[in-house]
């Protein structure tokens, strides 16, 4: 997928997350562009513009090697280590940067963009901070699937085809929501869901036909439910037990009046619940 404005305030609004989580001073990050190449688009914190819109190469740098790794890299003294190639050290030294990590944003196994976070001294960067560093990345990389979803959407083929894409987005955005840690971003991803659904202004916002509104882990059960998931599969999509499903499930029935999973289903869409 090619990366538009959009996709960079994501990294943008994670590098300011990430600083106010963990107090770093500096967070700055890009996202990959064509061949083997990422540029750095989005600083927070710096005090020059030495690393504005530089390019990191694949295996050179810190962020380069968290791109060829696919996973998080950390030095604590960047000019002076040597688990990393040395490239870049004039731009981190024109920052005064010491302590650096990088995280990537993977999407469907490629990497994406990378986040990272610094310290202008050599001190050890703690678990904590790698791991609301790792957390801001992955609200990077399921605001990009939603994205990347939306597109294919609107760049999709027929009528027939293109409304079973609807659906199957819809169940897997309401399956996602609920891991997303970032409530303004879980709120976003939501009002995508609610643009998909056919009948209502939001996945909540028609009655049934008794009149009584929907819980939202209804619809998400329904959602899985309408995908052709049983119980099993639609628990472990949204992190709940059988159990639990089974009584979302049924509550929702009751809502709608329906005796079989199937008319549920046709119930829901028809009360404006699924799309």
């Amino acid at each position: 997928m090619t990366a538009d404005a959009s996709d960079a305030v994501e990294i943008r609004n994670a590098l300011l997350r990430l600083r106010r989580v963990t107090g770093l001073p500096v967070a700055f990050g890009g996202l990959m562009e064509a061949g083997r190449q990422m540029r750095i688009s989005e600083l927070s914190g710096t005090a020059t513009d030495a690393l504005r819109s530089f390019v990191v190469t694949s295996g050179n740098g810190l962020g380069g090697k968290s791109v060829v790794l696919a996973r998080p890299c950390v030095v604590t003294d960047y000019s002076a280590s040597r688990q990393i190639s040395h490239e870049y050290d004039a731009p981190v030294a024109v920052e005064g940067l010491r302590s650096v990590l990088a995280v990537p944003v993977v999407v469907r196994h490629g990497v994406r963009g990378v986040l990272y976070g610094a310290l202008r001294t050599a001190l050890p960067l703690g678990g904590r901070m790698l791991e609301a560093a790792v957390e801001a990345a992955r609200d990077v990389e399921r605001a990009l699937v939603v994205r990347d979803e939306a597109r294919t959407l609107a760049a999709g083929g027929g009528a027939g085809a293109g409304w079973e894409q609807v659906r199957e987005a819809h169940t897997a955005l309401r399956a996602l929501a609920p891991k997303i840690a970032d409530p303004e971003l879980r709120d976003e991803l939501l009002e995508a869901c609610a643009l998909l659904t056919a009948g209502s202004a939001s996945p909540t916002g028609s009655a049934s036909p008794t009149g009584v509104r929907p819980a939202p882990r209804e619809v998400d059960v329904l959602a899985c439910v309408a995908a052709g998931a049983t119980n099993a599969v639609a628990a472990e999509r949204l992190g709940v037990t059988p159990e639990t499903v089974k009584g979302y499930l049924r509550s929702a029935m009751r809502k709608l009046r329906a005796r079989t999973r199937g008319e549920a289903v046709v119930a829901a869409r028809r009360a404006g619940w699924l799309p």
